[in-house]
């Protein structure tokens, strides 16, 4: 058991190196999908707690969650410098395609309200 968790401790050290090495507009990026992936389970919970009446409210806001960190996590692929897929892609124009994007679900998921 100790050998495990000098292995644990070493994995979560070089983790922590590497991610410090990261722009930035990267991590606010990941706080970004953090948040919503928080706030789906949030909801989660208030429903498994409240009951799923209005199930429609429910199921629009989870998705319009998850959709969102989908597309953030999209945005983060392609504003990625490391990333060479994505090299001719100005950070502007995948900002602008998130904004978009999100545009579209979000009129979905009025839509799906009723």
């Amino acid at each position: 058991m100790p050998k495990a968790t000098g292995d644990a401790k070493l994995l979560i050290q070089s983790l922590n190196k590497a991610y410090a090495a990261t722009p930035t507009n990267l991590k606010i990026i990941d706080l970004y999908v953090i948040f919503a992936v928080a706030t789906a389970l949030v909801q989660v919970v208030y429903m498994g707690i409240v009951g799923s009446f209005p199930f429609n409210s429910f199921l629009s806001g989870v998705l319009s969650c998850i959709g969102t960190a989908v597309l953030a996590v999209c945005l983060r692929i392609q504003v990625n410098k490391d990333n060479k897929e994505f090299k001719d892609l100005p950070p502007e124009r995948a900002f602008a395609d998130f904004v978009l994007c999100n545009l579209v679900l979000h009129l979905v998921v009025m839509n799906f309200l009723g």
